[in-house]
């Protein structure tokens, strides 16, 4: 498929430097190395490139449409893009500014610019001084990972699908790249959880008000001794499902125990010998039947 009805099919067509770059691209990629050896076909390969074009000129892309007209998943099409871009030797760069920008949250920008150089500086003391200079931090998922988690401090709406797409990595790697920096930079990244009580909780405290056993203990607890009022304490504590199985259990219990004292009370003495009944049936009396004759 040529090149520019693909753009057109993405709204690129009034773009003609982008299609011009993507048709460059297209061609050196034909040159350097076979992209069918990589799983990606002929119009994956124009769709990627016209990708890249836009991300070096700085126009929209919508990557939504690109993989529903490359028929891959969007799995397969994120690695295909990272399978060609390392290829090719290309590397997007991810501003903080930009992205504070786009959504919304410039405040984050100088927390999101001492969370990266603290993790940089941390992350090279824990290697060797032999893996320290090929360490790469220019890629564009620990700017977009610093942000999200940044903005998860503050408390900040942030689409993660999106930042994903920007820095055109997976989810995979995105996740793992975060969950090392929440990790090393807890002091700046991290959130701090912290469990509560539900009974000093407003509206806890009056959902287990309306509970039917709750309103029974507060209404039992002054005629009944302190030790009745501990077992009930203790029994309510109890999550509602661990409740209901205790009690399921203890009328089990009821059961089998009324069943075994029948059993016990019908059981015969196994020493006596068993007699068989008599069966008398009764001889029916002779019937005798009259047989009209038959008329003349």
């Amino acid at each position: 498929m040529d090149m520019s009805a693909i753009a057109a099919r993405l709204g690129l067509s009034g773009s003609r430097p982008v299609i011009r770059k993507a048709g460059e691209l297209r061609r050196l990629c034909d040159v350097n190395f076979d992209s069918s050896v990589l799983g990606v076909g002929e119009v994956c390969k124009a769709i990627i490139c016209l990708e890249i074009a836009a991300s070096k000129f700085q126009v929209i892309f919508d990557r939504a449409e690109a993989v529903r007209t490359s028929g891959m998943s969007e799995k397969a099409y994120i690695r295909s893009f990272n399978a060609l871009q390392n290829g090719l030797g290309v590397k997007t760069t991810l501003d903080v500014r930009e992205l504070g920008i786009q959504f919304g949250c410039v405040r984050l920008i100088p927390f999101v610019q001492k969370g990266l150089s603290l993790y940089k500086e941390r992350f090279l003391a824990a290697l060797p001084l032999s893996r320290r200079a090929s360490t790469d931090f220019g890629r564009p998922v620990f700017t977009a990972a610093a942000f999200y988690l940044c903005a998860k401090r503050h408390k900040l709406k942030v689409d993660k699908l999106k930042l994903i797409d920007l820095c055109g990595t997976s989810s995979t790697e995105f996740t793992m790249v975060s969950t090392s920096m929440a990790d090393l930079c807890f002091d700046v990244f991290g959130i701090a959880k912290e469990k509560k009580d539900p009974k000093s909780i407003k509206g806890n405290r009056e959902l287990l008000d309306v509970l039917p056993s709750k309103r029974k203990h507060e209404d039992d607890s002054d005629s009944s001794d302190d030790e009745s009022s501990e077992d009930d304490q203790d029994e309510l504590d109890l999550p509602t499902h661990k409740r209901q199985k205790k009690m399921e259990k203890q009328a089990y219990n009821e059961w089998k125990s009324s069943v075994l004292s029948s059993n016990k009370q019908t059981k015969t003495d196994p020493a006596k010998p068993r007699r068989q009944a008599q069966l008398n049936f009764k001889k029916p009396t002779d019937i005798t039947v009259e047989v009209p004759s038959a008329a003349n």
